[in-house]
């Protein structure tokens, strides 16, 4: 059984160190490299599903309309996967399971998180008002709670196969 002390103990000292890194100079740099591939991955996509866009480094740019959104630092989802990493570590659960939270959260939040730019790069150019809304609050919002639901999903998941019966064949 989790005790919530230690849980919360270990989850505020995973997530500031966390966020701390991101901060370092070596780590924005690598920052700066993710949200650059997230950006040509999301120029592949909407030119797969028939769009058109440009990349320059990490501005994704509509040539029609001038319109471009640019991922910065935070907007690349890093710091909610190191929010959901952080209450991954802190649960208590077999490290082989964490592992699987870890890795399957992450990619999920980056899905959603191109899901996310993709669409402000369209919201943007039907609308100013409608994108700064989407951006600013929305999209926020809901990859908070995206990360919630994830850890909530994956920790439930964890707590019943840990309390399932082992059953010999």
């Amino acid at each position: 059984m989790q005790r919530p002390a230690r849980f919360a103990t270990i989850f505020a000292a995973c997530f500031l160190t966390g966020i701390g890194i991101l901060l370092t100079p070596p780590v924005q740099a690598v920052d700066a490299r993710v949200s650059r591939a997230l950006v040509k991955v999301s120029h592949t996509l909407i030119g797969v599903c028939g769009g058109t866009a440009s990349v320059e480094g990490a501005v994704l740019r509509d040539p029609a309309s001038g319109f471009a959104v640019e991922m910065k630092d935070g907007c690349n989802a890093l710091n909610v996967t190191i929010l959901l990493w952080s209450a991954v570590i802190a649960f208590s659960a077999p490290w082989r399971l964490k592992a699987v939270g870890l890795v399957a959260g992450g990619l999920i939040l980056q899905i959603l998180n191109i899901v996310r730019f993709i669409s402000l790069f369209y919201l943007g150019q039907y609308s100013r008002t409608w994108f700064d809304f989407a951006h600013n609050y929305l999209w926020e919002s809901l990859l908070v709670l995206d990360t919630m639901v994830l850890f909530w999903l994956w920790g439930n998941r964890v707590s019943r196969s840990e309390s399932a019966p082992d059953v010999a064949p």
